[in-house]
């Protein structure tokens, strides 16, 4: 099989959670546990770090593997899910893997993966894990899919646990309190092994406390740690002030991901930093710096607050759960324009109406199908946006909502891309 074969047997055979929805999620890891033995275990021949929470674990993933990277050290980054090319699930240094030793890998475990049927995740699990081992990476960070305890990632031993946030999403899998749900994130908590959790919640603080005293690791509450003070944006920039309290400083940083969300999502990236010189980590205030002003340019992280263009100014935004689109909302509230365009589209699974109820009366909506089997046809997103008083225009992808959006829209409005991230798969400008 050639590189499409192979992706073309990967997804026709196996259940992929981007595309089926809950039908190929498998809680468990017995699974993985047999792919792994089957192939040496490579997930215990290198350092890891791993990396929970409903919203930012991409972006804290990221950021810490920029420093990382900055800092001198090998460093892997397995993320999920794709927004372009399977490709970018897994990357060494920013670069990604090789297509051709996805051929080599899936061919030769071809009878593996026939004999233990797992779903897309737990082959792509492995595929990563095997790749850094083979590559000798000095450390890897590993984003959780979904959930933590039983999600495919969890056989690891990392040197950190990191949970970033907790909000409702995929409540079918995970359960419908946010404490049920903080039990899933927890579930990634080891023996012996430090764990930040970005901010207090105090609906769900007793749960990581409660986990971390079980497994006698240290928790380290990031935002009790670093606080936000001040922030400001020019050129694709932001510029963020944390107060370190520890040390008494502030700390002036330029992050190049736009996203107002990501002030909470660093705050967790920096309490990380000073904990891995105890792990044997040399990282200093300057590979901080540097890391985090060039976290796109070092890992290849796409789709956050991500400009296409000005004036008039267009916004894409991989955010599509009430928690991510919350912030987000809050910050095109915040901007200063014209008028106000949204194109939108969501996954059948989703609660649309509640997340359609967040958004203002007032601004233009172009609703878009997109290619994704689990898509919400425009149309229906459209008669479900009249029941909270929007009336939309339906499209049948994102480059002909833009496309029309762009043809009325005058240079000083604002246009909104997002409410999946397979909308912005789709979006050819990307």
């Amino acid at each position: 099989m050639n590189y499409q074969q192979t992706l073309d047997f990967l997804f026709s055979t196996l259940p992929v959670f981007h595309r089926d929805g809950a039908i190929a999620y498998k809680p468990g890891l017995q699974n993985i546990i047999k792919l792994c033995d089957n192939i040496g275990n490579p997930q215990r021949a290198f350092k890891c770090i791993h990396v929970a929470g409903t919203n930012g674990k991409g972006s804290t993933s990221s950021m810490l593997a920029a420093i990382l990277q900055t800092s001198g050290y090998k460093t892997g980054l397995y993320t999920s899910p794709h927004i372009k090319n399977f490709t970018e699930r897994i990357r060494i240094d920013g670069v990604e893997i090789a297509e051709d030793v996805v051929v080599d890998f899936v061919a030769r475990n071809l009878g593996l993966i026939e004999s233990v049927r797992p779903s897309f995740f737990e082959i792509t699990a492995a595929l990563a894990f095997y790749y850094f081992a083979e590559s000798k990476v000095d450390v890897a960070i590993i984003e959780v899919g979904v959930g933590g305890k039983y999600d495919s990632t969890n056989i690891i031993n990392p040197i950190l646990s990191i949970i970033t946030n907790i909000s409702f999403d995929h409540k079918d899998l995970l359960g419908d309190t946010l404490v049920e749900i903080a039990q899933q994130k927890a579930g990634i908590i080891k023996f012996n092994t430090p764990v930040v959790v970005s901010e207090r919640q105090p609906e769900v603080e007793s749960v990581f406390i409660e986990a971390s005293l079980e497994a006698e690791s240290t928790l380290y509450w990031a935002s009790d740690n670093f606080q936000f003070l001040a922030s400001t944006f020019n050129q694709n920039i932001k510029y963020i002030e944390i107060l370190d309290k520890s040390r008494g400083s502030t700390l002036k940083l330029s992050i190049d991901l736009a996203g107002n969300y990501q002030q909470k999502n660093v705050v967790g990236v920096l309490q990380a930093a000073t904990i891995l010189p105890a792990l044997g980590f040399n990282i200093s205030d300057d590979s901080i710096v540097a890391g985090l002003s060039k976290v796109k340019f070092l890992t290849g992280l796409s789709g956050r607050w991500h400009k296409i263009q000005d004036n008039p100014l267009v916004i894409a935004d991989v955010g599509h759960n009430e928690a991510g689109l919350q912030q987000t909302l809050a910050q095109v509230k915040d901007g200063s324009f014209g008028h106000l365009y949204f194109i939108l589209g969501f996954v059948k699974d989703k609660d649309v109406l509640s997340i359609l109820r967040m958004f203002p009366l007032g601004a233009s909506y172009y609703f878009c199908s997109f290619s994704n089997p689990r898509g919400l046809d425009a149309p229906k997103v459209n008669a479900i946006a009249a029941d909270v008083g929007i009336d939309g225009h339906c499209y049948q992808d994102v480059d002909s909502a833009l496309a029309h959006c762009l043809s009325v829209a005058s240079a000083e409005d604002f246009i909104y891309i997002g409410g999946s991230t397979f909308v912005l798969s789709d979006l050819s400008r990307l």
